[in-house]
């Protein structure tokens, strides 16, 4: 039988059901929680011994079955634990590739109750020098390639505190790397905390792996994620165990509230020919939306997550065939590449069952491509942040092809405002900025009361979004109050940006602006004036910048402007006019 979203909703929150809503008291507040949600990562760690051998991770020619990770992540968290003498708050950062490496000291740290720190991995070499020094982290987990950008900088990075470096594949740098002293390679880690556990160090598996003891509570620091400041320099989102637990609940319940709304005929679409769903893991692992949203839930519900090195669509469409992959998605961008890709017809994909993304505005073209070319794919498309840890709305299934425009409601214990200019709740229908409380809002900012006072007010966290709430209360995002560009995905904030431009002797005066692209949404723009009597090329400002600043925030397309940029009385940039101006 199918029932109406209101109706699946009733039924999955009544009383002793799997997903009942009751109330918490979260940092002095009443807050709606999930009353069944597990209390901590260790938690969700412990549950995935069930799925046994099952393959969990897949990267090239490598694979590693779901007890074989959970052995690993246990030797790795008892070199953490007594080596490196890593206890519940201590920060430990992992700055590399989507390598399974990442996903080992991923679940190591946390078994431990460590505040993980995931560093961008395209970050240049003073961004992580910044990250590492502001969360004060104790140990780092690099891949080569991070390990020969931060080399020039060891020295004073372990007289500000980091103790201990581990080292994951040195040889997948561009250019050989020496490990430095003190440093350990990965591999012999894992090796040593074997050893460590009281087991052999070859020919095991994960049966008898066990963790070291820990006590994490729900409401314990978890992760540091770094997102861009309003004053150019990262701010570090600081989340707990409930707040990553949450998210794992709400993508549980819009699961099961999506088995419940469908037809006879889209049930035996969804399901799968083994039994166990492949997601095909195209965004960085330090991102909110790879890390909470597909790494946490494939963990805990035994699903195969096929890694890639670097995005690519053919690639993708390689391994969605040769995996068997059932759910794809990341951004918007990576969607429409694989739909626009010559390489489609040619692989079978007959898999694909979903496709879900978020993190970037989504043409209403994209569902009828996804209807047209992956008729067995359910599309969905979410919103959230950084600090939501991850989703706070969802739109899916024929309510997504309904209403293509609308990110959806929000999941059951998130509560959502339409704020107007004054602080007032608006109208239905009217626009302002989206406020957005729960168990998933992260506690605020490390080491940040200004930021984040400004950002946060009584459990509510201000998005900076501009939507609007419909009848149904569906949200729509409307456009972005904060001065964000966002790339294929990748928030770029135009303030850091122009900080690097300006740095140039030869700028007078620069805005940076998003410009629409086909494939990106957004592509970096920036409008420049330069000083009397000086020259400069695009070429050479972009070289500019990108010794200063990672390579996807170097603008794409300069605009040179001879006269005065415009500004209202206040002395304030009137981006929206430049924009339109260099858009037409």
């Amino acid at each position: 039988m199918t029932l109406s979203v209101a109706e699946a909703t009733d039924q999955l929150l009544g009383p002793g059901q799997m997903f009942e809503v009751g109330e918490e008291l979260i940092d002095g507040r009443p807050t709606r929680v999930w009353r069944h949600c597990p209390p901590s990562l260790r938690s969700v760690l412990e549950l995935s011994q069930a799925h046994g051998d099952a393959t969990f991770l897949v990267y090239e020619g490598e694979r590693l079955s779901f007890a074989d990770h959970f052995a690993e992540a246990a030797a790795f968290a008892h070199v953490l634990a007594k080596r490196y003498r890593v206890c519940r708050g201590d920060r430990v950062a992992i700055a590399m590739r989507n390598y399974p490496e990442w996903v080992v000291a991923f679940w190591a740290a946390a078994a431990l109750g460590a505040v993980i720190v995931p560093l961008n991995a395209w970050w240049t070499a003073p961004e992580l020098r910044y990250g590492l020094e502001d969360s004060g982290t104790r140990v780092a987990v690099l891949d080569g390639e991070r390990l020969s950008r931060l080399a020039p900088h060891l020295d004073q990075l372990h007289r500000g505190g980091l103790g201990h470096l581990v080292v994951a594949r040195p040889d997948d740098a561009h250019e050989p790397v020496r490990l430095p002293g003190g440093a350990e390679l990965f591999d012999a880690a894992i090796a040593a905390g074997r050893r460590a556990a009281g087991r052999r160090a070859a020919g095991t598996t994960g049966t008898d792996a066990a963790l070291p003891p820990a006590e994490i509570g729900p409401d314990d620091n978890a992760t540091i994620f770094y997102t861009s400041g309003t004053t150019g320099k990262p701010k570090g989102a600081l989340g707990t165990q409930r707040n990553i637990c949450t998210n794992l609940m709400n993508l549980a319940f819009i699961a099961a509230r999506n088995q419940l709304t469908a037809t006879d005929e889209q049930r035996a679409a969804m399901s799968t020919g083994d039994g166990q769903s492949a997601y095909l893991l195209s965004v960085p692992l330090f991102h909110a939306t790879g890390c909470h949203s597909i790494l946490v839930a494939n963990t805990a519900g035994g699903g195969k997550l096929v890694m890639m090195r670097r995005w690519d669509p053919e690639r993708a469409l390689e391994l969605i065939e040769r995996e068997r992959i059932t759910m794809f998605g990341g951004v918007p961008t990576m969607a429409w590449q694989v739909l626009t890709s010559p390489e489609l017809a040619k692989r079978d994909t007959s898999s694909i069952r979903s496709v879900a993304y978020g993190g970037a505005p989504a043409p209403p073209e994209l569902v009828r491509k996804i209807r047209e070319h992956l008729p067995s794919g359910s599309p969905s498309n979410g919103y959230g942040l950084t600090e939501t840890s991850s989703v706070a709305t969802m739109n899916s299934g024929d309510d997504y092809v309904a209403k293509p425009d609308s990110v959806g409601p929000p999941v059951p214990v998130c509560e959502v405002r339409i704020v107007g200019a004054g602080g007032e709740d608006v109208a239905v229908g009217d626009v302002g900025e989206l406020w957005i409380k729960g168990p998933n809002v992260v506690r605020g900012y490390w080491n940040k009361p200004e930021e984040t006072a400004l950002s946060f007010s009584d459990g509510w966290l201000r998005s900076g979004d501009v939507a609007r709430l419909d009848e149904a209360g569906l949200v729509y995002i409307v456009d972005r109050a904060k001065d964000m560009v966002i790339r294929g995905g990748e928030n770029v904030y135009s303030v850091e940006v122009e900080a690097a431009i300006f740095e140039h002797p030869a700028v007078a005066d620069a805005a940076v602006v998003g410009v629409p692209h086909e494939v990106l949404g957004e592509e970096v723009g920036a409008i420049v004036v330069l000083r009397p009597g000086e020259s400069l090329t695009a070429d050479e400002l972009r070289a500019h910048v990108a010794e200063r600043i990672a390579g996807f925030k170097v603008p794409s397309r300069v605009f040179f402007r001879r006269e005065p940029l415009p500004r209202n009385p206040a002395g304030k940039v009137l981006k929206r006019e430049l924009r339109e101006e260099v858009v037409g």
